[in-house]
């Protein structure tokens, strides 16, 4: 794959786990939306695991 799509995909992958992060915080302690919340960032986590480490690794 490709570098610059590797980097759309990482900037893609920060503005979910932003977006993820402000609905937690807007969630106004409901738990359904915190926790739901809480799994799009596990999933995000996986992501930056396969996608952002690899590219902090090749600079």
């Amino acid at each position: 794959m490709n570098r610059m799509k590797l980097k759309k995909m990482d900037v893609r992958i920060k503005k979910i786990k932003k977006a993820a992060e402000e609905l937690k915080e807007l969630s106004g302690g409901i738990q359904a939306v915190d926790r739901n919340a809480s799994r799009i960032l596990a999933s995000v986590k996986m992501l930056e695991i396969n996608i952002s480490d690899i590219l902090d690794i090749n600079l």
